[in-house]
């Protein structure tokens, strides 16, 4: 059944059952602490500037009157 949503939830259902509730998070958080060069790293004013303009964009479509 691999690559199927049923066996991607039954490797899930594995995962969590072997090494804990938390399995994903902890593999994630692993993966991002082991980074330090790309990505907004090197530049923090660059990333407030970016997050700002982020947040300013409306996913809400313009209503017509």
């Amino acid at each position: 059944m691999a690559g199927t949503k049923a066996g991607g939830e039954a490797a899930a259902k594995t995962n969590k059952a072997k090494y804990g509730s938390d399995f994903y998070a902890k593999i994630g958080a692993a993966g991002g602490k082991k980074g330090k060069t790309g990505g907004f790293y090197a530049d923090r004013e660059l990333a407030r500037i970016a997050g700002a303009r982020g947040g300013r964009v409306s996913r809400r479509t313009k209503k017509v009157a």
